[in-house]
């Protein structure tokens, strides 16, 4: 009798083990597919300078060659898009639209202000979605989580103040690549909203197809030149910023919480500020330095159990 029970208990513990085991390795995995997106996404602004097309132009030839891509993808992953209820149809279309939008304002705003500029002020989804997570999910940090956040910001500041210019020249693209920031993080809403009911490629793929056309008429609404004579930046863009870089965004949404996300998103301008080093020889700083040092620090600290939150 009492072996039995035992048996059972220790059954249930092992049973329990291995489900924590799981789960451990599934978000260990979703902060390396999290980690590798920044990375792929970091390029995305060298591959719109380099692009021969407008600015937005670009946006939609990085959506119209990705998605195709991405459907096929959907098909041999076997991932293919099921039947779904009218509302989740609708979440992945706004999801699509803003994301559309985020892209052209960002990529307007990139040419009306410097790169540092567009670079932190597009990254304002870094406090914006943990906002997100802490008020509307009800997901509210401990003491660890605050000071991995603040010393996140603290060293996006570091790493891009010193290029940083607050200039009436600059105050239009500055509103735009901001304008940008907060439709991006409405667009991880709407993409964390659908992958509670859907796979991860199906997600990405149909965002991705339902931003496509809102690209092309704004780029054509403000006279942009479509065609491309050179493919190569827009290929790059399509498979590393899209195909890449946001898959494997929405993939780490499904597993990590808001705050996770908007921390990790600080990589890009880490990555950014080296691409520039290495192609236009901008040079990095000591504080610099200290700056990405201070992003890699709170990505360890936010991984990390909060003890000063109750069990």
């Amino acid at each position: 009798m009492h072996d039995s029970d035992a048996s059972r208990l220790t059954s249930a513990e092992e049973s329990r083990e291995r489900g924590d085991g799981g789960r451990g390795r599934g978000r260990a995995l979703a902060f390396a597919a999290m980690v590798a997106a920044n990375v792929a996404l970091a390029f995305g602004a060298w591959f719109v300078r380099l692009a021969d097309v407008g600015p937005v132009a670009a946006g939609f030839w990085r959506l119209a060659i990705a998605a195709p891509l991405l459907l096929i993808l959907c098909r041999a992953a076997g991932q293919p898009v099921p039947a779904m209820p009218r509302r989740l149809w609708a979440v992945l279309a706004c999801g699509g639209f803003f994301f559309a939008a985020d892209l052209a304002s960002w990529h307007v705003g990139i040419l009306h202000t410097t790169l540092a500029n567009a670079t932190l002020f597009g990254n304002i989804t870094s406090l914006t979605f943990p906002i997100y997570g802490f008020i509307i999910a009800r997901a509210m940090p401990g003491r660890t989580q605050i000071f991995a956040l603040i010393l996140a910001a603290a060293g996006a500041v570091l790493l891009m103040g010193r290029s940083y210019q607050l200039s009436p020249q600059n105050l239009v693209g500055d509103l735009l690549c901001i304008l940008a920031g907060i439709l991006y993080t409405f667009y991880l809403v709407a993409v964390g909203a659908a992958r509670g009911r859907l796979a991860p490629l199906p997600t990405i793929a149909l965002s991705t197809l339902f931003g496509t056309l809102p690209l092309l008429i704004f780029a054509m609404l403000m006279g942009e030149a479509v065609r491309p004579g050179n493919w190569t930046p827009l290929l790059l863009l399509a498979i590393g910023s899209q195909v890449i870089g946001q898959g494997l965004i929405v993939y780490a949404i499904g597993h990590l919480p808001p705050l996770v996300i908007g921390i990790g998103l600080l990589i890009q301008p880490v990555v950014a500020a080296a691409v520039g080093w290495i192609a236009y020889g901008e040079r990095l700083g000591v504080v610099d330095g200290i700056g990405a040092v201070a992003i890699a620090v709170a990505l360890v600290l936010v991984r990390r159990p909060d003890r000063s939150r109750p069990a």
